[in-house]
């Protein structure tokens, strides 16, 4: 089984790029955030003349997550138990489907905006949520092959940005943040960092400032696994040339990377 997440940054934009690579890559299960569209508008019809199943969440033209899959998709829950709301509203950020017996989960965490925003609580309590479910699901049934993946908006370690001075203040790299997704990750293993380690194992380069060509980017796509799935894993890999950007006239790339699991 080969399973992938990319925050495609749009789908309406890069849906050729992103059924392209699905293609080329051969993948059986991509989680996608970012897809910013409603549901209504998302292009099911290129995945299907691919043989994959879709099942999107998304409201307007912000967030949007889904999972496209070629090997079944069963049980899809909107959104987890105990997942924050912001301003009132439901934001589509959190979709879950059995594929070929793994659980996936397709997760777009908030940004935070800034330190002193009340994105940013959102997103803590958003973690702590995350991670108290999580658990629960593993407390039910410790063998169960869980995957959640997906744009995390965390940099765990120093070593996850190209220059730590540089963002120092902002979000993404506070402690706060990151002890949250340390709290994750005491039960789902980081399953991609022990193939792609520093320092070329970004996931996301800024539009601006040429950071890509630059290699000034930061890791915040994740593959975390429980137990069962961790063990299965035989190959990880971050689709850096996926982020080029392609010949003349082609869409631009989204500015973050497929991130790609094999299991056996």
């Amino acid at each position: 089984m080969r399973l992938a997440t990319w925050n495609v940054n749009s789908i309406r934009s890069r849906i050729d790029r992103v059924t392209d690579w699905l293609a080329r890559a051969d993948v059986d299960v991509l989680a996608m955030q970012e897809t910013k569209c409603t549901d209504a508008q998302f292009p099911t019809m290129p995945f299907a003349a691919l043989g994959y199943d879709v099942v999107h969440v998304g409201h307007n033209q912000w967030n949007g997550v889904a999972i496209a899959s070629r090997i079944g998709v069963e049980d899809v829950t909107f959104g987890f138990e105990g997942q924050p709301v912001w301003n009132d509203a439901d934001e589509a950020r959190a979709i879950g489907a059995t594929c070929g017996g793994v659980r996936v989960w397709s997760l777009y965490v908030p940004n935070g905006r800034t330190v002193d925003d009340p994105h940013y609580v959102y997103k803590l309590e958003w973690l702590a949520a995350l991670r108290n479910t999580a658990s629960g699901w593993l407390a039910a049934d410790a063998a169960a092959p869980i995957a959640l993946v997906g744009d995390w908006n965390i940099a765990p370690t120093d070593e996850d940005v190209w220059d730590v001075e540089f963002f120092k203040g902002s979000t993404h790299v506070t402690e706060p943040e990151r002890a949250a997704f340390r709290a994750i990750e005491a039960e789902y293993a980081d399953v991609v960092r022990p193939y792609a380690p520093p320092p070329e194992n970004y996931t996301y380069w800024d539009y601006t400032q040429l950071r890509f060509p630059k290699r000034q980017g930061m890791r915040i796509d994740f593959i975390l696994g429980s137990p069962a799935l961790a063990a299965r894993v035989v190959h990880a890999e971050i689709v850096r040339a996926e982020r080029k950007p392609g010949k003349k006239g082609t869409p631009a790339p989204s500015d973050h990377a497929p991130v790609l699991v094999e299991l056996k």
